[in-house]
């Protein structure tokens, strides 16, 4: 899954994709380069970062969408809380659905998902970007975001998506403190049979990476994100969100070769 941001303020990228047909060239190198899905997100996520309203969060967005499904020939997943946004993006022709929130800020995006036949990926966190690291406190991590994946989960089910068209996320660096987020990796497989769906990772330029790395900016975390991807292919992961689409699917080609001998 390439990272296609439309925000002024990513954390993880130097200048944003705000002009359709630039995001749409983007797009299409991260195709070229082995993308599976384009995801587009319109709002960031970073730690600390603020809300942004429907109305400028859908001007990001929409246009962009509207641009790729032109010209692409693998799907548009669109990152968004909201369910105007997730409704609007599905009416352009988006394929599907990554909720950050999972199903916290919007509940009634799960039956939005339902209406557009759309999967969702619902991802791990606790409170919002601006105060999720007050509520990173884990006494058992697996089992604790396992269950409050499950709670997503079963509002997804009520709303009518079906199961086969959901997707986890443990929400690596949301709500996390470092040490949780290694400790995520280190049980991804615990994850996916307690939860027994499928999993995505978002690992890439996180700033969880620093006590590994020092302290170097975002955009030089790719081969720390390398390791991260690895680790979660091995372990289970079935998707890997990342921004240097054409590095890792290298590393991902790799470790889905040493997953395969070690099953096989």
């Amino acid at each position: 899954m390439g990272i296609l941001n439309v925000t002024p303020d990513s954390f993880a990228e130097r200048g944003a994709l705000l002009d359709p047909p630039r995001a749409a060239d983007a797009a299409l190198a991260m195709e070229a380069a082995g993308a599976d899905i384009i995801d587009v997100g319109g709002e960031s996520t970073r730690p600390g970062a603020a809300a942004v309203s429907e109305d400028e969060e859908a001007s990001r967005v929409i246009p962009v969408v509207r641009e790729l499904v032109k010209t692409l020939r693998v799907p548009v997943s669109v990152d968004t809380t909201k369910a105007s946004i997730a409704r609007a993006a599905l009416a352009e022709g988006a394929a599907m659905i990554n909720d950050v929130s999972g199903l916290l800020n919007d509940p009634a995006l799960a039956g939005v998902a339902a209406d557009g036949h759309a999967p969702l990926v619902l991802m791990h966190m606790r409170g919002r970007p601006s105060t999720m690291y007050e509520h990173a406190h884990y006494e058992h991590l697996t089992g604790e975001i396992a269950a409050e994946l499950r709670q997503s989960v079963d509002v997804a089910l009520a709303a009518g998506l079906p199961r086969e068209q959901l997707i986890v996320d443990p929400g690596v660096g949301f709500a996390k403190r470092a040490a949780d987020s290694y400790g995520v990796f280190a049980r991804i497989h615990e994850l996916a049979a307690a939860l027994d769906l499928p999993i995505l990772v978002g690992p890439s330029r996180k700033s969880f990476m620093r006590e590994a790395l020092g302290d170097r900016p975002a955009p030089e975390r790719d081969w720390g994100t390398a390791a991260a991807v690895t680790a979660a292919v091995l372990a289970g992961a079935h998707i890997v969100r990342v921004h240097a689409v054409a590095e890792m699917a290298q590393v991902v080609s790799v470790a889905e070769q040493i997953r395969s001998a070690w099953t096989g």
